[in-house]
């Protein structure tokens, strides 16, 4: 591996300053923070306002703000996000700690599409395939994102839809989802028994992107052979760690 330089590695000290919330910096506040020479950091914001990555506040004189290069390099790096291939890697992550399915969804209109699967190595696994499509109201996954839509948004795509039940443990009724939902925010975890396979049940949680919406959910499915209230438990944290992962991997920063 090679040497890193020091030079480089206190530039970017400097813009990564910039993540904690801050919109301008001056040049004592990076001697301050950084503990630099004051030398070293007027020529380090020199010349990263010559390449653009900064560029001086106008209202406040002898502070700088990000530039426009932050924001094209930021902007290129979202173009190839993949979240199909970001949620294959992140799901296979999961599957190996757990051995259990783990899919990744996408809520369309009132169904749920999965755009990555990895399977358990046991006999005895949910069936199922990446493409496929069902019900939102049937999965972990769909009530977590119908969950996370707004008010206004979640009445215009359920009211006067029918909900149609896939097994005999699925809801039908939209006073019931409704609670389901509100609790399911409450929690942060949607879970689901026998309501889309009267074999399996499953535990999900929701993947943000960089501005914090909830753009996906990441779900693990278990044969009922293998369920129990602890085993709920359990994979319900590692599901929420594998969706924390994967929003990470989008661009999500936690305020928390």
């Amino acid at each position: 591996m090679g040497r890193q330089v020091p030079a480089v590695a206190r530039a970017l000290d400097i813009l990564e300053l910039f993540l904690t919330g801050e919109e301008t910096l001056a040049a004592p506040d990076v001697v301050r923070r950084l503990g630099l020479p004051r030398t070293t950091v007027h020529e380090l914001l020199t010349t990263l306002a010559a390449r653009h990555y900064l560029v001086p506040a106008p209202e406040h004189p002898g502070r700088y703000r990000l530039g426009v290069r932050t924001y094209q390099l930021g902007s290129r790096y979202a173009e190839q996000l993949d979240l199909a291939a970001e949620g294959r890697q992140v799901a296979r992550e999961v599957a190996e700690i757990c051995d259990e399915t783990v899919h990744v969804a996408l809520l369309e209109d009132t169904d749920v599409i999965y755009i990555a699967k990895v399977d358990s190595t046991h006999a005895v696994r949910m069936v199922s395939a990446a493409g496929r499509r069902l019900p939102a109201h049937c999965t972990a996954v769909g009530k977590m994102l119908l969950a996370s839509l707004p008010p206004a948004e979640l009445d215009s795509r359920i009211d006067g839809r029918e909900l149609v039940a896939m097994t005999p443990h699925s809801i039908t009724a939209h006073d019931a989802l409704r609670t389901a939902l509100a609790e399911i925010r409450e929690r942060g975890i949607a879970v689901e028994h026998r309501e889309s396979n009267p074999d399996v049940s499953c535990v999900a949680a929701p993947v943000r992107d960089s501005a914090g919406r909830v753009v996906a959910a990441l779900s693990v499915s278990v044969p009922v052979i293998r369920w129990s209230e602890a085993r709920e438990r359990d994979l319900a944290e590692l599901a929420a760690k594998g969706a924390a992962d994967l929003s990470v991997r989008l661009g999500h920063r936690s305020t928390r």
